[in-house]
């Protein structure tokens, strides 16, 4: 969504955005800064960029985002011949100092933000998603204190975007050809806490936007669940019934110490409750491998819970410590090759279910929603209502010319080697 704005702020100073860096005279990076992997691949494409520049093949490199809000003018200092930094903001500053770049005149080199993005209307976005679904944010920031997590010191408290201002953005987005809104922020279970409200009420407020045909909730942190939210998975027909609630861990010491609310068992009673209140639910979760104290047995827990609970929808990270945070000191740290080892277990025990509920569909008709059109894969690229976009499944549909954005009914012939559906149209008709 930052990306987008960026865009979208670069478009209201009538900058041409190319999609490709070959043929760009300037370049802005949008870094990551959550783990140390994601700092490193933000860093090696500003080295990258960099060398574009020396070679002549680029005239500036710009660098926003989670970085620089992170380490500041710490990273002017490391990059020297970066033409410009800024800070998380709702970047109009940049895109004018970008032009003032791009037409010789003299610009700050550092845009500090000076305080916390309101919550307020994200504004005008170029989209970079396909056309069958958009982002929306619906909150900014983070209360809890996870002791691996560096979020809160990037992007500060929660603070919930209003109701009429995300049903606005909600209208627009589905008005521009998206069928699909998915709802994300760094806790969306705590939307609208600070406005007496709760994250049901948004969703079937949404869910209610004339022309949407799914909305799906992203991020919802387990504790102090709305749980008539269940309600709405299970009975409103535009509430995809997937939700994503990411755990980190089954194990109380490891919960503990990442200073996750809640035990083992709460987690466990949490996920059996919504399996049990929303028949046919799909559940995505996050699992947090290696952390500081960890030991074969809390892995075991954690493998217990994916073959129990039948998670096949399963993002896994290994510890990175985070310098400021709780997590950095703490004794007992894991050898990286045995945090490895331990993640490659817990994603062969995702693999074994995915393949298993996978297999279950062949012979089914079921409907998706088209992404994009046939590409190297040879097929439609398109998603059922229980894959969400980009960290899930897909479904492949063979024999159709159907338009991204498209609805189609679909029977499912068969995996291909990564699990991913393979179909076919049913009757060939799309809305």
């Amino acid at each position: 969504i930052d990306s987008e704005l960026i865009l979208g702020r670069m478009a209201e100073e009538g900058l041409l955005i190319v999609g490709d860096v070959d043929e760009a005279r300037t370049v802005v990076v949008n870094t990551c800064s959550f783990i140390g992997p994601a700092q490193e691949e933000s860093e090696g494409v500003i080295r990258d960029m960099l060398g574009r520049k020396e070679r002549g093949e680029l005239d500036h490199v710009v660098v926003a985002g989670c970085l620089v809000q992170r380490y500041k003018k710490k990273l002017q200092e490391r990059f020297p011949r970066v033409d410009l930094f800024a800070e998380i903001s709702d970047y109009r500053d940049l895109a004018r100092n970008v032009r003032g770049l791009m037409e010789g005149e003299g610009v700050p080199a550092y845009l500090a933000a000076g305080k916390l993005r309101a919550p307020e209307r994200e504004g005008s976005r170029l989209l970079a998603t396909p056309k069958s679904y958009a982002y929306v944010r619906i909150s900014h920031g983070c209360d809890h204190t996870c002791s691996f997590c560096t979020i809160p010191s990037i992007r500060g408290p929660h603070r919930s975007k209003r109701l009429v201002d995300l049903v606005s953005e909600a209208e627009e987005l589905v008005g521009s050809g998206a069928r699909e809104l998915v709802l994300v922020a760094e806790d969306s279970t705590a939307w609208g806490r600070d406005m007496g409200m709760e994250v049901p009420q948004l969703v079937e407020a949404l869910a209610g936007v004339d022309g949407v045909h799914w909305v799906r909730l992203m991020y919802a942190y387990p504790n102090r669940f709305p749980w008539d939210l269940t309600r709405l998975l299970r009975e409103h027909p535009h509430v995809a019934t997937y939700l994503d609630i990411p755990v980190q861990h089954a194990a109380t010491p490891m919960l503990r110490a990442m200073r996750r609310a809640g035990t083992g068992r709460v987690v466990r009673e949490t996920l059996e409750r919504l399996k049990t209140e929303v028949p046919g639910i799909t559940l995505r979760t996050t699992l947090l491998l290696g952390f500081p104290g960890e030991t074969d047995a809390d892995v075991d827990e954690v493998i217990e819970l994916v073959r129990d609970l039948g998670l096949s929808r399963v993002g896994a990270f290994t510890y990175s410590p985070e310098p400021g945070t709780p997590g950095f000191d703490l004794e007992g740290r894991v050898p990286t090759e045995v945090a490895a080892e331990r993640y490659a277990a817990v994603l062969a025990a995702r693999d074994e279910v995915l393949r298993e509920q996978q297999s279950a569909w062949i012979g089914k008709e079921i409907e998706v929603l088209v992404d994009e059109p046939a590409g190297g894969r040879g097929a439609l690229v398109a998603r059922p209502e229980f894959d969400a976009p980009e960290v899930d499944m897909l479904a492949l549909v063979v024999d159709s010319d159907a338009r991204p954005g498209a609805l189609l009914t679909v029977r499912v012939e068969g995996l291909d080697e990564e699990s991913n559906l393979v179909c076919r149209p049913v009757n060939g008709k799309e809305r």
